[in-house]
């Protein structure tokens, strides 16, 4: 194939040839391959499958010492914790941004340091096809792991607890499932975003994990000073305290850590009706503690699970545009 029906270089100005998809899902298949059974993946199953085995035996002597009956047992084998182990949900809060990066920090300067970059290209496929190949690969990759977490959580629930879940909680379930994906997605765009700025896959791996560190820990710390400060009456600032709390959790929605956290707590916890400060003038005529049917639950959380999606398909833009910019031969 010539150099003008290929975008080889950028900013040649070429009109290009054909799909732009050709060749995706022989790479998407390809990357798949390898990456479910690479020993780092391996490796980050067998670290995941034990600490969810651990977290939810200790959610399952939980509900059976504090639960009589409960509508909705099998969500809270999700959220139930007891010292020394969190909850299920802590540890994929934890586990799925790592476990994201490490599939993608390396899916495009790990071609160029292997040379193998130039010779992918130089085939019909675009690149377009080759990055979002990686992309779906890494989400499939992740979707038969938490597939298989949820799987495995609710397999131990069946056993030790002798029910079976409802059809609303299975509903519930799958949707955590998808949103939990979509967090997912989030951070593996950000990966393949530092795996293409970056020319090392060691510096590109820092970078991302360094992302994750300041949304996980540094920012709900960045955010109680800086709106503390607005508070002190030498800035000549007056602000109330809602003003302040509404701010609060504005900055704090930047994070995709929060949104995430957001919507798990509105899908595994049914009497839940707000996600933010609420006036006493609004919980007139509201039965405190009745749980919400699931369209309920999902409508009050649906910005939360656009912004996620936003969020990944941005990235991913971001991605590409960066990727479509660079000379690949250098």
């Amino acid at each position: 194939m010539t150099t003008s029906t290929r975008d080889i270089s950028s900013g040649s100005g070429r009109q290009r040839e054909g799909s732009p998809w050709t060749g995706l899902p022989t790479i998407a298949l390809k990357e798949l391959t390898d990456q479910l059974g690479s020993a780092r993946i391996r490796i980050l199953a067998a670290l995941i499958i034990l600490t969810a085995i651990g977290a939810t035996y200790i959610a399952i002597q939980e509900l059976k010492q504090t639960v009589a009956e409960d509508p909705f047992i099998f969500l809270r084998l999700l959220t139930a914790a007891r010292d020394p182990l969190p909850s299920f949900l802590s540890f994929l809060t934890l586990f799925v941004p790592l476990t994201a990066i490490t599939l993608g920090f390396d899916g495009i300067n790990g071609e160029r340091s292997r040379r193998t970059l130039p010779r992918i290209l130089a085939q019909p496929i675009y690149r377009d096809a080759l990055i979002l190949a990686k992309f779906l690969a890494g989400l499939a990759t992740l979707a038969v792991m938490l597939l298989a977490l949820w799987l495995l959580v609710t397999g131990l629930g069946l056993i030790e607890l002798g029910v079976a879940p409802s059809g609303e909680e299975v509903l519930r379930g799958l949707a955590f499932l998808a949103v939990t994906l979509a967090y997912a997605g989030v951070w593996l765009g950000l990966a393949l975003l530092c795996s293409v700025l970056f020319r090392q896959p060691a510096t590109s791996a820092l970078a991302a994990v360094s992302v994750w560190l300041v949304f996980a820990f540094l920012w709900p710390v960045l955010i109680d000073v800086g709106t503390q400060a607005l508070q002190l009456k030498s800035l000549g600032f007056q602000t109330s305290g809602l003003d302040v709390a509404q701010l609060q959790l504005a900055l704090s929605r930047i994070s995709p850590n929060t949104i995430f956290g957001e919507v798990a707590l509105a899908l595994l916890h049914p009497a839940t009706r707000s996600l933010g400060p609420i006036l006493f003038s609004q919980l007139e005529g509201a039965v405190l503690g009745t749980p919400l049917p699931f369209s309920q639950s999902l409508m009050l959380v649906w910005p939360q699970i656009t912004g996620l999606v936003a969020a990944m398909i941005a990235i991913l833009t971001v991605t590409y545009i960066s990727f479509q910019r660079q000379e690949i031969r250098s």
